[in-house]
């Protein structure tokens, strides 16, 4: 899939082995992977069928947006924007969920 930050700091992120943008290795880490299986997707049917993601589609004034799993606390917040040939995935947020 295309890929487009909503950041400059979480394209940094990905792409700077040097900077961490104040999260621990772990989260480094883990939203890396993430964005290697986001660009190796075809769709994001792809997401629904990776259970370990926990992909899901968020509610109420977020409806437009998805959450994805990269580790026990942390998740990606992402938007997918319907494109020809291949949709978008904007990169939102790393967001704490407790």
């Amino acid at each position: 899939m295309e890929v487009e930050f909503a950041s400059n700091d979480l394209e940094q992120l990905e792409a700077d082995n040097t900077f961490d943008c104040g999260f621990g290795q772990d989260i480094v880490r883990g939203y890396r992977k993430r964005m290697q299986t986001i660009r190796a997707a075809l769709d994001e049917r792809d997401f629904y069928a990776l259970k370990s993601l926990r992909f899901e589609k968020l509610k109420g004034e977020r409806q437009h947006q998805y959450s994805m799993r990269i580790n026990d606390q942390w998740r990606l917040i992402i938007e997918i924007i319907e494109n020809k040939p291949k949709n978008i995935v904007r990169i939102i947020r790393i967001e704490d969920y407790h």
